[in-house]
């Protein structure tokens, strides 16, 4: 475990972003949503690398991602789904529109991966995020600043996970 996620771990529950684009100034994007995101955290931010990544479930044609993972802590009195709100809010400003095709080329999407050790089950949010644990896009750049982290529900580590996972998905440092 890296040094800033125990200091982060000590301090209160950790919370998990994970960013993407793949429509506009993709890398640009990406990092201007991570500053963005320390004004959520009551502390310094955990920030993966950026990642290129193939898409996944997208449409034909769909191009390419780039990815990464913060890691947070929420601010006294922050709950998944008031966090969950100020995410929408913030992919609105970053260009985002309703969806129209699944899946479909956007210049900004956040999901909660995971919030501490809080699960839901309701039709706004599911946590732990119910494919974070499928996802190389996903565990690749958790792994880098939380490898031993187990999602809840979950009976491996990010590493763990990380490693079993098979397929073609082309997740490669950006």
């Amino acid at each position: 475990m890296q040094k800033g996620m125990s200091l982060l771990t000590s301090a209160a529950t950790v919370t998990f972003i994970a960013l993407g684009s793949n429509l506009g100034d993709s890398r640009k994007i990406i990092l201007d949503a991570l500053a963005r995101l320390q004004k959520f955290s009551a502390a310094p931010i955990l920030k993966s690398s950026l990642w290129q990544t193939s898409p996944v479930d997208c449409p034909p044609g769909s191009p390419k991602f780039v990815n990464a993972v913060a890691g947070l802590v929420p601010r006294i009195g922050e709950t998944p789904e008031s966090l969950l709100e100020k995410l929408r809010e913030l992919e609105k400003e970053f260009g985002r529109q309703p969806k129209t095709v699944l899946n479909e080329a956007r210049p900004l999407d956040l999901d909660l991966i995971a919030f501490g050790s809080e699960t839901r089950n309701s039709p706004e949010l599911i946590l732990p995020h119910p494919r974070a644990h499928e996802r190389k896009f996903v565990l690749q750049p958790l792994n880098e600043i939380a490898p031993e982290l187990m999602l809840p529900g979950q009976g491996k580590t990010v590493l763990q996970l990380l490693a079993g996972l098979s397929g073609d998905e082309a997740v490669t440092l950006f």
